[in-house]
């Protein structure tokens, strides 16, 4: 009698600690949205402001600017629409935090094709050898795996883009028990003592001069993948092309 009771209160505990959690977590998702609404509206409006006068400066006046001048104005045009992706890139990272998941079997393989067909078309003049295993499934939500996989194809597309015979490669293997996933190119790479800074928001190892972009891509494929209970890691070497690599476990993933 005694134990059921020692257990019937801490039920009774854990319950309250599970309500009051569950509260706090609310509230912070509530804060986060406020915060992306205010990202999204009360950022966009200035950027819009520069963007648009600063493209009527040089076209009605450009004219009469020497080439300096008009060297300033393309860099404040240029870091006006950098900022405006920026902040897209903050609302997408906010957005997968904020997002309900749902349960489906996901063709990964697929998703990668879909995506790197895209960056041809839009980048006709790149030859990129291409290397999909098919039928590379796994559970999980469909708009939150394609995002993660989009940034993982553009991620490999960009940094493949100064090698001429660029190859880029999807596919699977079985490690330690569970299905590992891993998208690799021939690119740049990195140096491993940096890996550690790859998915935490904002750090880059390449200045943008080399590579553009916000430092914002691998942080949203490792968020959409811990929400699905998985792992995600690179292997890498300068010069020699690098290898994202990662699981998917979604009935352990943070729901």
């Amino acid at each position: 009698m005694q134990a059921r009771n020692e257990i019937q209160r801490l039920n009774e505990r854990l319950e309250i600690r599970v309500r009051e959690r569950t509260a706090e977590l609310q509230s912070a998702n509530k804060e986060l949205e406020s915060f992306a609404y205010s990202v999204s509206h009360d950022l966009r409006a200035p950027l819009r402001g520069i963007d648009g006068f600063s493209h009527l400066l040089d076209e009605e006046y450009g004219d009469r600017l020497d080439e300096e001048g008009r060297g300033y104005l393309k860099r404040v045009r240029g870091a006006a629409q950098r900022m405006g992706h920026l902040i897209d890139d903050i609302l997408e990272l906010s957005r997968v935090t904020r997002q309900e998941m749902r349960r489906v079997p996901v063709d990964l393989s697929q998703l990668a094709a879909e995506l790197i067909e895209e960056r041809g078309r839009a980048e006709p003049e790149r030859r990129v050898a291409v290397s999909l295993a098919p039928h590379c499934s796994a559970l999980g939500d469909p708009q939150l795996l394609r995002v993660m996989m989009q940034n993982l194809v553009e991620n490999a597309w960009k940094y493949s883009s100064h090698n001429p015979d660029a190859r880029i490669e999807f596919g699977k293997e079985a490690a330690g028990g569970e299905t590992v996933f891993f998208m690799r190119d021939n690119g740049v790479g990195f140096d491993m003592k940096y890996a550690d800074r790859l998915f935490t928001p904002f750090q880059r190892l390449h200045r943008p001069e080399e590579f553009e972009g916000t430092g914002i891509g691998l942080a949203t494929v490792a968020r959409i993948v811990h929400r699905h209970g998985g792992r995600v890691w690179a292997e890498a070497a300068p010069g020699k092309g690098a290898t994202f690599l990662f699981t998917l476990d979604f009935d352990s993933g943070h729901l």
